[in-house]
Parts: C-alpha cells; structure tokens; sequence
C-alpha cells in the first residue's frame, strides 16, 4: 500500500510538473495581442484610402500592388531638407560650438 501511495504521488509530480513546464516555456500566450507588422499597418493604411474603397476587381488588385509596393518612407518635408543643407554646410565648414548653433539658427530661419 505504501509503495502504491509513492508511486501515485510520482504520478501526479510529474504530471503537474510537465503542466507548469508547457504553461512556462516563454511562448507568446494565443490570446495575447500582437503589434501589426509593417506590412499589415501598410495593408491597412492602403485600404483605408479613398481610392481603394472606390475600386474594384483588377484595378483595385493593381492600385493595391502599387500601394504596397510604394516605398515606405514618406518623402522628406522642407524643413528637414533644408535641416540636412544646413547641416552639410556647417560640417564644411567646421564649425563648432556657439558658432555652429548662430549658423544653424540663422540658416534655418532663412
């Protein structure tokens, strides 16, 4: 009776050993919330255009391919143009310091 007693109590040991072993192994729980990918965010931002609700078979198949085929990096916008310009010119110049910051300050305001 003793030995039966320690074996079921093995049993269960192991059992419940190898539960907690596959509830703990670090992979991501099924109902957790996953961060979109940049495609999905990218299909998304493409569906949510105008032109995409507005088509239709073969041309909404075309105006998505090219949607999504679109570089993602949006162009750059004046100011940070002209950012880079001014940055490339005090780098040419080697300025430094307070004189950097008065060329930076006067180059981006004009």
């Amino acid at each position: 009776m003793n030995k039966l007693l320690s074996t079921v109590a093995l049993g269960l040991a192991l059992a419940s050993g190898g539960a907690f072993a596959a509830a703990h192994t670090g992979a991501p729980m099924a109902d957790a919330k996953k961060a979109p990918t940049e495609q999905q965010s990218r299909m998304k931002s493409c569906n949510a255009d105008p032109k995409a609700k507005a088509t239709k078979g073969d041309e909404r198949k075309a105006f998505m391919k090219e949607c999504l085929s679109a570089d993602a990096k949006p162009a750059a916008t004046a100011q940070q143009t002209k950012m880079k310009t001014c940055n490339a010119d005090t780098q040419a110049k080697t300025l430094k310091g307070d004189e950097r910051k008065k060329f930076m300050s006067e180059c981006l305001k004009a």
